[in-house]
């Protein structure tokens, strides 16, 4: 088994802001960050999950670290190994630990390197199938969409789906499902089978609109969960990420969420019965709203109506209403919901939604 390679060192300490975490985050690229002391001692460690666990409860990007250590689960003292112990030996700590990462320290208990499962494992198929809704009108964006489906619009030379389907080969899936409707051809026409894009693609044709989540009826599930996405999205979300988060919630339903910011454009009067107790004015109001990707089990497809159109809030209602478990995974990602001709034309004169180089993830 190789020895791990070095790796840029993701450090933090309390101190510092929650906005300087999440860029170390991305730029490093490793799923966690390491809190450590002025002798570079390890103190904690926090995961993505922890970041967008701290950002459905309204962390602020200004606070500093020690708060978003706060509202962590657990507060155990992270589990590390000394720098030179075996490949075999980390890969059997972080099998046994259900983590993907171990810092590694000095004599000194300075942190020195960290090992990923990545280093010693070959890259795998991630265990998801994909599910692309792609089947409606566009009415919104005629009359661009009067010969064209919403999903095969081009943006940066290639159609949304384009981008959607080489996201999710990208990030491991190998079988996408389709679903398709208006003007059905061109989008059969132009994926075939999916070999030409490293997927295998098939198509669940809607003889009449089935609504946001009808098509699911008749997905081709098996024992994996299943990925499902709008066909007018644009993204760089981490979709193992997600994977990851569903599965450590024991989910049967996640929803990608995306935060809303309205600003009112008067003073807002706070009462108690008839009293004024307050007034706030032009304030800032937060909402999460549904960013149109969702992670469900395979059961869950089994409680959409094969009879009727059946929409997506329908089924998150019906999960909730039967004591299934629907959880949010906040994206801290670019997102664009490409539904209207404004949200297009920034999209598509947007140079920056592109493939990386290394054509592992969307950039923007």
């Amino acid at each position: 088994m190789p020895a791990h390679p070095s790796h840029e060192l993701p450090l933090i300490t309390r101190s510092q802001a929650v906005r300087e975490l999440m860029s170390l985050m991305d730029r490093c690229a490793l799923g966690i960050t390491l809190v450590v002391d002025e002798d570079r001692r390890l103190e904690a460690t926090i995961t993505d999950g922890d970041v967008r666990r701290a950002i459905l409860l309204g962390i602020e990007l200004d606070q500093p670290v020690s708060d978003l250590l706060s509202t962590r689960k657990g507060n155990g003292h992270p589990i590390t190994a000394s720098l030179g112990t075996p490949p075999e030996e980390l890969c059997r700590l972080m099998a046994e630990s259900r983590i993907r990462q171990i810092p590694l320290l000095d004599a000194e208990e300075r942190v020195v390197d960290i090992a990923l499962d990545s280093d010693y494992l070959a890259a795998v198929a991630l265990p998801l199938d994909g599910f692309i809704m792609a089947g409606g009108f566009g009415k919104r964006l005629m009359p661009l969409t009067e010969n064209c489906p919403k999903p095969m619009l081009p943006v940066n030379g290639k159609p949304i789906l384009e981008h959607l389907v080489e996201k999710l080969r990208a990030t491991g899936i190998q079988h996408v499902s389709i679903s398709t409707h208006y003007l059905a051809e061109s989008i059969v026409e132009h994926f075939q089978d999916g070999k030409d894009f490293g997927v295998h693609i098939e198509y669940v044709d809607e003889e009449r609109p089935m609504g946001t989540a009808g098509a699911l009826a008749r997905a081709s599930v098996g024992e994996l969960p299943l990925l499902v996405i709008n066909g007018d999205i644009l993204t760089s979300i981490d979709f193992r990420a997600m994977l990851e988060f569903h599965r450590e919630h024991q989910a049967d339903m996640t929803v990608a969420v995306q935060q809303h910011e309205t600003k009112i454009p008067y003073g807002v009067i706070h009462m108690e019965g008839i009293d004024a107790v307050s007034i706030e004015e032009k304030p800032l109001v937060r909402h999460f709203i549904n960013a149109g990707i969702y992670l469900i089990q395979p059961s869950v497809c089994r409680m959409v109506p094969a009879d009727r159109a059946f929409d997506m809030p329908e089924l998150i209602t019906s999960l909730i209403d039967t004591q299934k478990r629907v959880i949010c995974f906040p994206i801290r990602e670019h997102w664009v919901d490409v539904g209207q001709m404004e949200q297009y034309e920034r999209a598509s004169t947007d140079a920056q939604w592109a493939w990386s180089k290394t054509g592992d993830e969307l950039r923007h």
